[in-house]
């Protein structure tokens, strides 16, 4: 397994850098440091609806003896240059509106009468309720410190200060701070185009009526699923029958969107294992695929190689369900990731006492078993039949059972490898 590894990272490259528009750079990796040009936020500005005022005016205001002072005007997010504030004056001012000049505090609304001589609901509802503004006079029940409910000038980040750091897989925070500072485009590796399909005359697609002998197509749709939780855009090819030339047709079509290829089924020693044949065609002069046996279970048989002009990276992978799903996890995830210029391995190992007994392993294979992780504890899901999907959709980890073992007592501590986090999260039933 390892060699198999090392031979496919070491035949991996990064994708190169791309300029694109911030949307279109959501989970991409950026390769590029990103400073601040300006502060954030950009100017001192208020943090509540309410009054500006001057410290001093509203010391020791109480509702018995409320401060009351002049209105001066209005001050709205966006709008032009702010009235200045002198002694005996408030503006009104509402949430993100500049600070104006003379003014040391915002008096949230709740606090005053808003100018109407009520409570505070009447003053939440005069706020409200005239968009326009008002002048004449407001009274302040309760004091306010200096710089009280005002968000400071560069409070969020500094102008020249580090945003993003290179490395960063950019999601809605980082999209979001991007835009906040200014930026339209950045600099990033795209996510890989990794085209899926699966190969065999007995598939037929979801919602279609079964034949006799015929099986619904599940692993292009697993397996597209997989590229896309790597952080791959995911291309699912409906399934291809066990011909030949339909299957070379098929995948040169497809070569011209795709930064590597996924293909489960026809990689063992049945007659009508086709994918050997013509990926061995296909791979030509520009590039060769390599058939092995790994001593792993499930899935022995593994094919990887480069095809086609761009010597795009092809997997080919055993057909059964949970031998396909294995394989991507230990060999394609950390590929696509590579591409991305990423850590390939992202997936944590623990140890975990496994509370069942394994009665057997098949000596000389590393076994993968399907299990439920959960407090440092691992119970074995469904058995290890490679077809046993059901238990694949329970389990959220992977019992490694190393190769010199051929059986396994209840409680013993073995290597787990835990797999998507948001099950985890599920089963462990934390909000």
């Amino acid at each position: 397994m390892e060699e198999h590894l090392r031979d496919i990272l070491g035949r991996i490259r990064p994708l190169e850098p791309i300029e694109l528009q911030l949307l279109d750079a959501q989970g991409c990796v950026l390769v590029e440091d990103v400073t601040v040009p300006l502060a954030l936020p950009p100017f001192d500005n208020s943090s509540m609806d309410g009054y500006a005022v001057r410290t001093a005016d509203v010391e020791g205001a109480s509702e018995e003896f409320p401060a009351v002072l002049t209105v001066i005007g209005d001050i709205a997010a966006g709008s032009g240059e702010p009235p200045t504030v002198g002694p005996g004056e408030a503006a009104r001012i509402m949430t993100g509106a500049p600070l104006p000049p003379g003014a040391e505090a915002v008096v949230p609304v709740e606090w005053t009468d808003g100018g109407t001589g009520g409570g505070p609901a009447a003053a939440m509802a005069a706020h409200s309720a005239d968009p326009d503004g008002a002048t004449g006079e407001v009274r302040v029940h309760r004091p306010v410190a200096a710089r009280g409910h005002v968000r400071a000038r560069g409070s969020d980040v500094s102008a020249g200060e580090l945003a993003l750091a290179a490395g960063t897989v950019l999601g809605p925070p980082q999209i979001g701070l991007l835009a906040a500072i200014g930026r339209a485009t950045v600099k990033v590796r795209p996510r890989p185009r990794v085209v899926v399909m699966s190969t065999g005359s007995e598939l037929v697609p979801p919602g279609e009526p079964l034949a006799p002998g015929r099986i619904h197509d599940s692993n292009s749709f697993a397996l597209a699923a997989c590229a896309r939780d790597a952080g791959a855009i995911a291309y699912r090819v409906g399934a291809v029958d066990d011909d030949a030339e339909t299957l070379r047709s098929t995948l040169e079509d497809q070569l011209i969107r795709a930064d590597a290829v996924v293909t489960s089924g026809g990689v063992s020693v049945g007659a009508y294992d086709v994918v050997k044949e013509t990926l061995s065609e296909l791979a030509g002069d520009e590039g060769s695929v390599s058939f092995r046996k790994l001593a792993m279970q499930p899935g022995k048989p593994q094919g990887f190689g480069r095809i086609g002009p761009d010597r795009t990276p092809l997997f080919a992978l055993p057909g059964n369900p949970v031998s396909a799903y294995v394989s991507f996890e230990l060999f394609v995830r950390p590929a696509v990731r590579a591409l991305m210029g990423l850590d390939p391995f992202d997936r944590p190992t623990v140890r975990a006492v496994c509370a069942d007994a394994i009665a057997s392993s098949p000596e000389g294979r590393r076994q993968y078993l399907r299990a439920r992780h959960e407090d440092g504890t691992v119970r074995v899901v469904g058995g290890a039949g490679s077809h046993l999907v059901k238990a694949l959709a329970d389990a959220n980890a992977l019992i490694v059972v190393p190769e010199a073992t051929t059986a396994v007592a209840a409680g013993t501590e073995l290597d787990v490898v835990l797999l998507d986090r948001t099950l985890d999260r599920t089963l462990d039933r934390t909000p």
